[in-house]
Parts: structure tokens; sequence; C-alpha cells
């Protein structure tokens, strides 16, 4: 009997690989947890850099707040993806800053923690960008940094990266430190009530997306796997429901699947679908949210039959299959119907007929995002991917 028994559990069990697993130093999530940010603010200091986007108008009442409590506040405006210019302008906005809020999206977050790792240093932005530039570490630590999202899409706020385009380049690429993690993260999804419906479908995808492939990735681990597991089958329902209108039992289960997605990402990777929307978004300025909303069908197609039969890409299917109420064979082809049906652009507005995608597929074929990708998809895999999101 207890030989029988070893035997069972030997089964049950395997050997877990060596991982690690890094992000905010505290996360805050729920409905009005975004009031607690000037007491958190001024923990850190009196003299504040908020960086914004322009659309939300609660942040006019953090800075008013911030000041009456004795703050000196100098705000940035973030507009659209952050620039190497943006970067330099918000860096040199305020020397002598103690803390950093960044209150927007994911690219105003991303902005947020490129200013706070640069307003200690005596080094341009180009000297540690990665392939673009010089790569260097950073020369000091990072301002302490307080991220507030008000979008679900990238869970920038729990990231160690920043994404910056260079124009120069075409490309957009990161500024990457461990200690660029936020100190503080505070996810309330109240401020995502009311987004307009293409912002949250395009970045909700880009949520779903980055809980998708960070479960497929060759570098998953547990932690990583608990979180997608829970979390993909979460943000189907949540975009199908938004798709149809305002919820905001939705909007908390998206921001849920969006700080997921930042958590598995930073610790597993990402894949081929971000490997290729980092080179399109560079080349031809399309919205990345869509980018990947539009690629994710084809990406999997292309990994499924280059993978073969796979468990996880069976759960996958099967998820999307019951969520999204798509046909069981050709699962992956039919959701650029469903994106069709939800009125979303294809990816021929931006990339025009007839464009020669064999630098995009090389370029993409070299990016960090493309070394966790499940399998290694060739240049004309590449290529096909971007032509079906067309």
């Amino acid at each position: 009997m207890e030989a029988r028994r070893e035997r069972h559990v030997a089964i049950l069990m395997e050997v877990i690989a060596p991982f690690g697993f890094a992000t905010a130093g505290h996360i805050r999530f729920g409905r009005g947890v975004a009031g607690e940010a000037v007491d958190a603010a001024r923990a850190y200091g009196s003299r504040v850099l908020i960086v914004r986007g322009g659309s939300v108008a609660w942040v006019d009442e953090l800075s008013r707040e911030l000041t009456a409590a004795g703050c000196d506040v100098t705000e940035v405006r973030s507009n659209g993806e952050p620039s190497v210019d943006d970067v330099r302008s918000a860096a040199a906005a305020r020397r002598g800053a103690q803390v950093v809020l960044g209150v927007g999206g994911g690219a105003v977050i991303d902005l947020a923690k490129a200013a706070a790792a640069l307003i200690p240093s005596e080094c341009d932005v180009m000297e540690h960008l990665e392939i673009v530039g010089a790569g260097r570490p950073l020369q000091a630590a990072p301002l302490p940094m307080i991220a507030i999202p008000t979008t679900a899409g990238t869970g920038a706020e729990v990231t160690k990266n920043a994404v910056i385009a260079v124009p120069e380049a075409a490309r957009k690429v990161s500024l990457r430190d461990v200690r660029m993690l936020p100190r503080l993260a505070l996810v309330d999804p109240a401020l995502t009530d009311g987004a307009p419906r293409g912002v949250t479908l395009g970045s909700g995808l880009d949520a779903l997306v980055q809980v998708i492939e960070p479960y497929l990735s060759n570098k998953a681990n547990p932690l990583s796997d608990a979180l997608c597991r829970s979390a993909i089958p979460q943000g189907i329902a949540a975009l199908k429901r938004l798709a149809e209108g305002e919820d905001k039992a939705a909007r908390d289960a998206l921001a849920y699947v969006s700080l997921s997605g930042g958590l598995a990402l930073a610790n597993a990777g990402l894949g081929a679908v971000h490997g290729l929307a980092g080179v399109i978004g560079g080349r031809f300025n399309a919205p990345h949210g869509l980018i990947c909303g539009r690629l994710l069908g084809p990406v999997l197609a292309a990994n499924s039959r280059a993978l073969g039969a796979s468990v996880r890409f069976a759960e996958v299917q099967r998820w999307l299959t019951e969520g999204f109420d798509l046909p069981k064979t050709d699962t992956f082809d039919a959701l650029a119907a469903l994106l069709d049906g939800w009125g979303l652009d294809r990816l021929n507005r931006w990339i025009p007929e007839g464009t020669d995608l064999g630098e995009t597929a090389h370029e993409a074929a070299m990016s960090s995002s493309m070394r966790a990708n499940p399998c290694v998809l060739g240049q004309d895999a590449l290529k096909s991917c971007i032509r079906a999101a067309r």
C-alpha cells in the first residue's frame, strides 16, 4: 500500500525549474484606491512631477489636492506613445523632483517611468536604450514612481521597462532596468469607467494578448501560469460584455486582467504578437492594442501549426471558442471576423497593399519578445501573419 501511494505522489509531482518573480513594490487594487495617491506621494517628498494624459479630469483634482497638501507640483502632458524627445523634455521639466506620478494609459506610465529613471542621471536616454542605443545600465537609481493606470491594457504599472519610439530608426525599443518597477501601483477600475469604446476594446485586446502569450511562452513559470489561467477566461468575458455596452463589473475584470498581464509578461515574457507589434508600430504608426488584437489569431494559428498537438494551445482554443462563441474548428482564424463585427480596423489602414514586409519580419525576428515565443517562426511565417492581419 505504501509503495503504491509513493508512486501516485510521484506521478502528480514534477521538478519545478528555478524562476524569479519581480513586480512593483506594492500593489493596491479596487475602486477608490486612487484616493490614496496624495498621502502616498507625500511620503516620498514634496517636490512632485505628474506625468499625465489629457482625457482624465480626475488628474486636475489630484494636482489640486497635492498642492493643498503643501506639495510643489509640476505637470507634463503626454500625447501618444513617448518618443526620445518626449523623454528628454519630461526629465528636464523637473530636475530636483522627489517623486514621479504617472496617471494615464500605458504610454503615459512608460513616459513617467522613463522620466523617473533619467531625472537623477546625467546621461541622455540614448545611452540606455536597447538595440538602437548604447544599452548601458542606469548610472543612478530611479526616483520613486507611483503608477495609476486609467486604461485596462498594458499592465505598465507592474513592469520594469518603458517603450520609447525612436523616429529616426523607425523603431520602438525599451528602456529597461529592474529598478524602474514602480514603488506603488494604484489600480482603480473606476478610472476606466466610460472610456471610449475604441479605446476600451483596443487596450482590452492588448490585455488579453498579454495573458495569452505568457501562458504559451517558453519562459512560463508556475506563478505566471496561475495568473494567466485565471485571467484569460475573465478577459474574454469582459471584452465580450464591453463590446456590447458599459458594465462596471466587466471594467473591474478587465483592469484585473491587465494587471495580471503586466505581472505575467514581466516574468515570463511575451511572444511573436508583441515581437511583430513593436516593429509594426514603429514603422507604420498603428495603435499598439489594435495591432496585437489583429495579430493574435494569425500568430496563434502559425504557432499551432509549427508545434503540432499542444495541451496549452488546446486550452486557449477552448477558452476562445466558448467565451467568444467561435467555431470549434479554425477558431484562431475566426478571430478576424469577430473583430470585424466589433467595427475594429484591419491593419491595411496603416500597411498599404504591396508593402515589402521583409525588413519588418526580419526586425521582429530579432526582437526581445520573440525569444519567449513557444517555437521559432521563420520570416515567411511572420510575413504571412502580417498579411492575415491586414
